[in-house]
């Protein structure tokens, strides 16, 4: 069990002495040591100094954090500096986990820009990379172990406290930040991507890089795989973070990741050649695997907890024979929250991939109107439900344009993308929901494009798991009838009232106060200003006035010279 002792500051800055760096680093961006004593300093930091179960423990406490209506802005990142695992062992690296994206402070933290300078920077650094910095003598090959020395206990992956993310459900700890290094054999382009790693043996490392078609590992594999030969490969454990924030996103073949994270980081990357693989490695990493992997042999891998929130059952997959393990002195083994969202996985993800889609649909494609791209978060893992904001009086025909374009961007993210107007927070699902409901009439307003791949998440049983996505116009087709909440002026000045009584915080959730969508007469707002004023008589004199014996109920009443909702006739 976890035993907790009281917080010693001292303690806890000798800890974090370890990771000072007093000489002078020839490079123009933070490492990951930096970025922990980053994260220290602005006390997004928990630091356990307590032997703590990586197999049974570790994974949970930090979930809680996600599962347990903790507010973003109050999550952590935590550091386990005493990893044991349930046979009584010990491991003599820290482990930091939701320490690169546990919340959109923690990656504006690592990122080195405000959030809202943050989407410009992935535009320009995907549009102008800086090719990485070769140099002879790293950090990640302060220690080295390879050959027989594997063998050795504890020397091979047997000596990495890697977490078990998901206990009760995965077979074996698994690598969840694992950056994935590999070289296209024809052209040499390296590619970077983030994959779990199923620890098998102490020199035998699992992988599931084919989820993604388009992953240049999985496109890699396959031509050694023709070539009959095997694939040179190195793993990556922490890293400067621009490097991680790199890895987890989508980008075109010919990109190699490192230099668009020196892109992100303004500055090149210095790498190193690993020692056993024909491949650059980043030389702040903080410990790397080095290794082939199979071409002609598959070995079933998994069960394992998925970031759409259900276990990914087994399956072939490859398989990673280890040549080499490198490290720092001092290394931190680094490990996402992943499996059901919100998580670290889709923070990391969800920053950097909106303003992608934004830019690919305003700038790319020049749709008009476009003001803002929101991936619903929670449960739902980024890719299944997209809302597209637009500025009031957009062309139908620039909304189904960007509809379209959003749901082809990606070969399986959006299977349910809806427009919506300016008023409309499309990051809030309830306000979603709201617009669907009132803004919209399906047999118009809805399409569906077919044979979507299934890619992300457990495939359905018909059209072999093949998907489609549902495009939905719920934005206003003309006037509306105001907001029903009262005016803003009334709400304001209702909150200064609720603070003098002392009631707790207020969190304004949209729509807090009511506005007018384009049909509000002056007739009814003069009577709706008389009530205010306690001259409601004055309306109903007038009311009795225009009294009538040839209409209906629920008749409305004509309002002349104003415009008329849909459906009103005088």
């Amino acid at each position: 069990m976890v035993r907790i002792m009281p917080t010693d500051p001292a303690h806890h800055t000798k800890i974090l002495d370890r990771y000072r760096d007093t000489a002078r680093p020839d490079r123009g961006y933070p490492d990951l040591h930096d970025h922990l004593l980053a994260l220290a300093a602005a006390g997004k930091l928990v630091i356990v100094d307590e032997p703590v179960n990586k197999d049974t423990e570790m994974h949970p406490l930090v979930r809680w954090q996600y599962r347990g209506g903790i507010e973003e802005a109050d999550r952590k990142a935590f550091l386990f500096t005493r990893p044991v695992d349930s046979k009584g062992r010990t491991f003599e690296h820290p482990v930091l986990i939701a320490g690169l994206a546990g919340s959109r402070d923690i990656y504006r933290i690592g990122f080195g820009k405000p959030l809202d300078e943050i989407g410009a920077r992935w535009v320009q650094a995907l549009a102008a990379p800086i090719e990485p910095r070769k140099v002879d003598r790293a950090p990640c090959q302060e220690v080295v172990v390879e050959g027989d020395a594997l063998d050795e206990p504890g020397q091979g992956l047997d000596g990495l406290p890697v977490p078990i993310s998901t206990p009760g459900w995965d077979n074996a700890p698994y690598l969840a930040s694992a950056h994935y290094i590999t070289a296209d054999p024809d052209t040499g382009i390296q590619n970077v991507g983030n994959y779990r790693g199923q620890i098998k043996t102490p020199r035998r490392l699992g992988m599931n890089p084919s989820v993604e078609l388009r992953a240049g590992i999985y496109a890699h594999w396959e031509k050694c795989r023709a070539k009959g030969v095997p694939l040179p490969c190195a793993v990556v454990l922490g890293c400067p973070p621009v490097i991680s924030y790199a890895a987890v996103q989508k980008m075109p073949e010919n990109l190699d990741e490192v230099a668009v994270a020196g892109g992100l980081a303004g500055s090149a990357i210095n790498v190193v050649r690993a020692r056993t693989v024909p491949l650059m490695v980043p030389a702040e990493a903080e410990i790397v695997i080095e290794g082939y992997i199979d071409t002609k042999y598959l070995e079933p891998e998994a069960p394992f907890g998925e970031s759409h929130g259900y276990v990914n059952l087994q399956e072939y997959n490859a398989f990673m024979e280890v040549t080499a393990i490198t490290r720092r002195r001092n290394p931190i083994l680094t490990s996402f929250i992943s499996q059901v969202t919100p998580s670290e996985s889709s923070v990391i993800r969800k920053v950097a991939m909106e303003p992608v889609f934004l830019n690919h649909l305003k700038s790319t494609l020049s749709v008009r109107g476009v003001q803002r791209v929101a991936m619903h978060e929670p449960l739902t893992s980024l890719y299944a439900v997209i809302g597209i904001q637009f500025a009031r009086g957009t062309a139908e025909s620039e909304v189904w344009r960007a509809m379209h374009a959003a749901s082809a961007l990606h070969r399986f993210a959006g299977k349910w993308i809806i427009a919506v107007d300016e008023d409309i927070d499309p990051e809030n699902a309830d306000s979603l929901f709201w617009a669907m409901s009132y803004r919209c009439q399906p047999q118009h307003d809805l399409q569906v494009v077919d044979r979507k791949d299934p890619g992300h998440g457990p495939r359905g049983p018909r059209d072999n798991g093949e998907t489609a996505a549902v495009l939905i116009n719920a934005m206003l087709k003309g006037t509306y009838a105001p907001v029903a909440l009262p005016k803003r002026e009334f709400m304001e000045n209702a909150r200064k009232l609720w603070e003098k009584l002392g009631l707790p915080p207020l969190k304004p959730q949209p729509p807090w106060h009511g506005y007018d969508l384009g049909h509000w007469p002056a007739a009814l707002e003069q009577q709706a200003r008389r009530a205010t004023e306690s001259d409601y008589f004055i309306t109903g004199e007038e009311a009795a006035k225009r009294r009538r014996d040839d209409v209906r109920m629920n008749d409305p009443v004509p309002q002349h010279g104003d415009n008329k909702p849909p459906g009103d006739e005088d």
